[in-house]
């Protein structure tokens, strides 16, 4: 009885949809990292300012990470556009 419990608590609560969450990172001018898809050793880090259907995004104030170099190096980029099929995995800064 309690498994049935759970599973309609689980399917009555909404899962937040990805494009809403991006849509608040851009209003509240989120700083945020993105993983790219076929580089495990590439971040980029900037605020979000645009964003389509297709992921595309425009990061301002960016900045390109290698992890394998520590977390202390950075190549700044400035304004970047970044085409969706790149985009593996974004987070807010601060949060994982």
């Amino acid at each position: 009885v309690r498994l049935a419990v759970v599973v309609f608590y689980a399917m009555s609560t909404p899962m937040k949809k990805p494009i809403n969450t991006l849509y608040g990172f851009l209003q509240e001018h989120k700083r945020v990292v993105v993983w790219m898809q076929h580089d495990n050793h590439t971040r980029i880090e900037g605020v979000l300012v645009g964003y389509d259907e297709f992921l595309n995004l425009v990061l301002e104030d960016a900045v390109e990470h290698d992890t394998r170099k520590g977390a202390d190096a950075g190549f700044p980029c400035g304004k970047l556009l970044l085409k969706g099929d790149n985009v593996g995995l974004i987070h807010a800064v601060g949060s994982a």
